[in-house]
């Protein structure tokens, strides 16, 4: 049974991030006063987006010429899918696995009775690394590796307190994806995060875990990981990417997938106690969806995710839902346009504010309400897509091409809370061609472009704007003052700082920039309106509005 943790609910404070954040300037403007100004030189302009799901290949040239790819666009990191741990039949393992002319899962369980029988395909060799029990074997039929597991049905160790065992069937080639990429992770100075096994999903309610078979899931999980530990301990492998997927809900429905995380972290703290974790659940604030998911309930999902960490630095990296139609990148003072196109074709014309519950940035800042002091870190998984309509179609993918503006939108949704971006997905959504050219080369031919993730319109006329590629250049205000007069004013950026984020635990990409407008007032909930024209002379392509 999952643990609960009891604990006050967190107050909502109104504008708590500018009130944080002016205690953080203000101490960071007597720093400087005391300690002498430091210049802080521009960062080298790339993506924002710092790591991206991938298809890993066995082969270490594949893998290292699509890891080279994601570096030049400024990723670090790459997470790749787990496969499922699915229940089968004597009759139905694989023929070719067969150990002196008898059917291997029978051959190695001989003399014992099975509970069930089970298969795993993750087209890796697993092979004599994986052997810990007597009764475990290994089979090459070919180019196929076939390996077996007899693991007790009860009990710990090798041999079974009740004396029923249950056996998998471990399908893979002559070489290890799992390997390959920690190999070339570790070479290219990048982080590898490993898919976790997974079960199936239930008959019944096809969105949940079928935790039927939840002890030879526990002990399959425990002897993937003891695997990893032996053939996969580089520093390329950051850890491990929980792939059982659930929405940021705090229903109890979702309970049996807190359950897989509880047992799975407890297994990495254990055998890998020096690797992390990273798990993504979803937002979907669609206002007709069933399953639609409040502001408050985000704040207190992220919160029960974090309580199955079990000791494990657990990231939780929250999908933005703008992928497939199921959240919406907009500011308060955009609610009543109309949804773009791709969005249209999964909830219909409409607004923004009709179609949604709320923003994403919104969900954003109760994410970070809710995870914090947990000990687990607020990423996000932004969706590198679009929902498919006759004008993006991405291949025969059932998602298409998205803009960069749309991206760029996206990053700003998600304001300054998320410490690290990544992305789903390089193949196919980064890589397909279509109505534009790769979403790889926009972003390469677009890496100077500035992103605004967030502000501050201070009472003395200070505007502080954070985001990404602001060195240089001029900042334009539009605002209107507390007598209700409206303004526009061009100014140019000073006091860049290329270390804001890592300076305040933030992303460590984030920077800033302050807009100096002179003596002025900012209206009680009045928006204001920013674009930055950096020093390359590019201009942020996304609409950026904050309010007072």
């Amino acid at each position: 049974m999952r643990k609960i943790r009891f604990k006050p609910p967190i107050p909502r404070i109104q504008h708590a991030r500018h009130l944080a954040a002016v205690v953080v300037a203000a101490f960071a403007l007597l720093t400087t006063a005391l300690n002498g100004s430091v210049v802080h030189a521009a960062a080298a302009p790339i993506y924002p987006i710092s790591g991206y799901f991938i298809y890993g290949s066995t082969s270490d040239a594949s893998n290292t010429t699509k890891l080279k790819s994601i570096k030049s666009v400024g990723g670090d990191t790459v997470v790749t899918f787990g496969t499922s741990l699915k229940p089968a039949s004597l009759s139905g393992m694989p023929a070719a696995c067969a150990i002196n002319g008898v059917n291997c899962a029978k051959a190695a369980s001989s003399g014992v009775s099975v509970n069930r029988y089970f298969t795993y395909n993750d087209n890796s060799s697993w092979g004599s690394p994986a052997l810990v029990c007597p009764r475990d074997k290994t089979v090459t039929s070919g180019s196929t590796v076939f390996t077996i597991l007899v693991l007790p049905a009860k009990g710990t160790g090798c041999n079974s307190s009740n004396g029923t065992y249950d056996v998998v069937v471990i399908t893979g080639g002559t070489a290890s994806i799992s390997i390959s990429l920690g190999k070339v992770a570790t070479a290219l100075g990048m982080k590898y995060y490993a898919g976790l096994p997974a079960p199936v999903k239930r008959t019944d309610i096809p969105y949940l875990p079928d935790l039927s078979y939840q002890t030879t899931f526990t002990r399959f999980t425990e002897r993937f990981l003891q695997y990893q530990s032996k053939v996969n301990n580089v520093a390329g492998l950051a850890g491990f990417y929980h792939h059982t997927e659930m929405p940021l809900s705090d229903g109890a429905v979702w309970d049996s997938v807190l359950t897989v995380y509880d047992i799975q972290n407890t297994a990495i703290a254990k055998y890998l106690p020096t690797r992390a974790a990273l798990v993504s659940p979803y937002i979907d604030s669609r206002s007709a969806a069933g399953g639609r998911v409040t502001v408050d309930q985000v704040r207190r999902s992220v919160n029960n995710i974090a309580d199955t960490a079990n000791g494990v630095e657990l990231a939780i990296a929250v999908q933005d839902g703008m992928g497939t139609g199921k959240a919406g990148a907009f500011f308060g003072n955009e609610s009543g346009s109309a949804v773009d196109q791709y969005a249209a074709s999964i909830v219909g014309n409409g607004s923004w504010g009709n179609k949604y519950l709320a923003p994403n940035r919104d969900y954003f800042v109760a994410l970070a309400e809710g995870i914090d002091g947990t000990g687990a870190e607020l990423w996000a998984n932004l969706e590198g897509m679009a929902p498919a309509t006759s004008q993006n179609p991405c291949g025969t993918s059932l998602r298409g091409q998205t803009t960069k503006s749309r991206v760029d939108k996206q990053l700003q949704q998600m304001g300054n809370s998320p410490v690290k971006v990544i992305s789903f997905m390089w193949d196919y959504y980064y890589t397909c061609s279509g109505t534009w050219a790769p979403l790889f080369d926009r972003l390469k031919s677009g890496s100077t472009t500035p992103v605004i993730t967030d502000s501050i319109f201070y009472g003395n006329g200070d505007v502080l704007v954070t985001g990404f590629n602001l060195s240089g250049g001029t900042v334009n205000v539009k605002w209107t003052d507390t007598a209700g007069r409206t303004y526009e004013k061009t100014v140019n950026a000073t006091g860049y700082n290329s270390q804001y984020g890592l300076q305040r635990g933030l992303n460590p990409r984030l920077e800033s920039v302050t807009a100096k407008l002179g003596g002025t007032s900012l209206g009680v909930g009045k928006y204001y309106m920013i674009n930055v024209v950096n020093g390359a002379g590019a201009k942020n392509d996304a609409f950026y509005s904050d309010r007072g």
